[in-house]
C-alpha cells in the first residue's frame, strides 16, 4: 500500500508553497519567492497556480492508485478461497455438517425458527432484514434466533 503522507500530492497539498520533487532534491516555492521572481503577479495568481498544482498532483496520484490496484501479486493465489478448490475430504465434511444442521433444524426447531435460522445462516440476512421481510419488530426475530441457536447448541452438546 502506498504511503499517502509521503506522496507528492500530500506534500504539495499540506505545504504553504508549491512543491516540486526531483530525484535528488525537493524544491519549495513560497509566495515570497514567487512574487520576487514575478513582480507583475499577485497573491491571487500564486493561489491559482497552487490550486492548479494541487489538482495536477491529485490527478497524478489518482491515476497511480488506479494502476496500482490493477497490479496484484500472483504468489499465494492458490491459497485464496476464490481460486482454490476444497479437497474432497473438506467438501464431504462440509456437506455432512450441512446435513446434520438440516436434521437439527427440522427436528428441534419450530417452523418459524427454522425459516428464520435458514435465512440467517444460509442467506446471510440480519435479524433486521428478516424482521422487515416478515413485517415484525427486529427484537422479535432476534429473540427467536437466539432461542433457535440455544436449541441447536443444546443438541450439539449431546451429539
Amino acid at each position: 500500500m502506498k504511503n499517502y503522507q509521503g506522496s507528492d500530492y500530500a506534500l504539495n497539498k499540506f505545504s504553504d508553497g508549491i512543491v516540486y520533487r526531483f530525484a535528488d532534491r525537493t524544491v519549495k516555492i513560497s509566495l515570497e519567492d514567487y512574487l520576487a521572481e514575478n513582480p507583475e503577479k499577485t497573491e491571487q495568481n500564486f493561489g491559482e497556480l497552487k490550486a492548479l498544482s494541487d489538482s495536477i498532483y491529485r490527478e497524478q496520484d489518482r491515476l497511480e492508485n488506479a494502476q496500482t490496484n490493477k497490479n496484484i501479486s500472483i504468489h499465494g493465489l492458490e491459497e485464496t478461497d476464490k481460486l482454490s478448490t476444497a479437497s474432497l475430504e473438506d467438501e464431504y465434511t462440509r456437506q455432512h455438517e450441512e446435513e446434520i444442521m438440516e436434521y437439527i433444524i427440522e427436528k428441534y426447531l419450530t417452523e418459524k425458527q427454522a425459516r428464520r435460522i435458514r435465512l440467517c445462516i444460509y442467506h446471510g440476512l440480519s435479524s433486521r432484514k428478516i424482521a422487515k421481510l416478515e413485517g415484525l419488530h427486529y427484537r422479535t426475530i432476534q429473540d427467536s434466533l437466539v432461542l433457535a441457536k440455544k436449541k441447536i447448541e443444546k443438541y450439539l452438546k449431546n451429539f
